[in-house]
């Protein structure tokens, strides 16, 4: 391995920050993620500042960065965000879109404040402006892509912890973590491992077990390709229902036609009821029979008061319960006629 330039020699050793314990050191697990994410790889150029953390120089031109100094430096940046009281106050920062998503999961889980998008110059130093804050702690993406907050910083005296490839300038940076900032699952590994350390630090998950959430929630996602798979999985439960559809309906129809009962003659007309047709009215009591008083004489034959009419029964709704059937009309033509009674007939005499 070849010298280091005067004044670029490590200023930690491997396991400062570990201690040697066998709980902060790196596990076979966490060197496989970023190994598989390609965190180790940096560029063909690098910084006189970075050469400490090179591990090795590729035939191609490609730095190596040492995997066991970004995990301590890592630790180190850990303990820093876990030693703020209100979290708040840590400041998460990406100007680059691979890792706005990775920046905005850091925030939710670690409880820091998220900026996202394009940084407001002044935020940190114009008291007037809306967008103003006074962070403890800042927490860098990219020193390129990001260099006015670091500037900013540098004023106000707010330290700078930056995820650094092996041509980033380290200048007003304060600790600086070696991995590859440009690739899309390097940052979005790196974020994560950062706040399941943080979490770790402060107590709210459990080092024996792993954590619930998954890498893949820090992995830049590209908006054509979201889009597209929730066509894809839009058709794919539209198709879903469809299919569950046909065959529910292939069921119904298997149990109404199965399940029928057997029947001599469809065509045979079934005995129904006729609602609409109404009982017959029971025939009139006939009347009492008179029995003469005793000494008169014996009747010979049985009367009644009035003649016997028969009872005629009709379906009619509209007849009236007291018809029986008798004409008063014929009873009325059959009544004594007075006026022909009274009436002179020629060649009668008055006396």
């Amino acid at each position: 391995r070849t010298a280091l330039p005067r004044g670029c020699q490590p200023l930690l050793s491997d396991n400062a920050m570990s201690g040697g314990l066998e709980v902060l050191a790196l596990r076979e697990d966490d060197v496989t993620k970023l190994l598989a994410a390609q965190a180790h790889l940096g560029t063909r150029n690098c910084d006189f500042q970075m050469q400490q953390y090179v591990y090795k120089r590729k035939n191609d031109g490609v730095h190596i960065i040492n995997v066991k100094k970004t995990w301590e430096k890592l630790l180190l940046a850990a303990r820093m965000i876990a030693a703020i009281e209100n979290p708040s106050d840590v400041c998460a920062i990406s100007a680059r879109p691979f890792g706005q998503r990775a920046v905005l999961k850091f925030a939710s889980h670690s409880g820091a404040t998220a900026i996202a998008s394009r940084f407001t110059p002044g935020a940190f130093t114009n008291q007037i402006q809306a967008a103003f804050r006074e962070p403890r702690l800042l927490v860098i993406g990219d020193p390129h892509l990001d260099h006015q907050p670091i500037k900013e910083a540098s004023y106000v005296n707010i330290p700078v912890i930056a995820f650094c490839n092996t041509d980033s300038p380290l200048r007003h940076v304060d600790i600086a973590i070696p991995c590859n900032n440009n690739g899309v699952h390097s940052i979005g590994l790196m974020w994560w491992m950062l706040a399941r350390e943080v979490l770790r630090l402060r107590g709210t998950i459990s080092r024996e077990h792993p954590w619930d959430v998954m890498v893949d929630l820090y992995f830049y996602r590209d908006p054509e390709e979201v889009e597209k798979e929730e066509k894809l999985a839009a058709e794919a439960a539209l198709e879903a229902q469809q299919a569950q559809a046909q065959s529910q309906a292939a069921q119904g129809e298997t149990e109404i036609w199965g399940g029928a009962e057997e029947v001599g003659d469809w065509g045979a007309a079934k005995p129904t009821s006729d609602w609409g047709a109404e009982a017959a009215p029971a025939p009139a009591p006939a009347p009492p029979t008179v029995q003469p008083p005793s000494g008169i004489g014996v009747v010979p034959a049985t009367f009644s008061a009035t003649p016997a009419v028969p009872v005629h029964t009709t379906d009619d709704w509209g007849a009236s319960a007291t018809d029986t059937g008798q004409d008063w009309a014929a009873a009325t033509e059959q009544a004594t006629d007075w006026a022909a009674s009274t009436a002179v007939q020629p060649g009668q005499d008055w006396a």
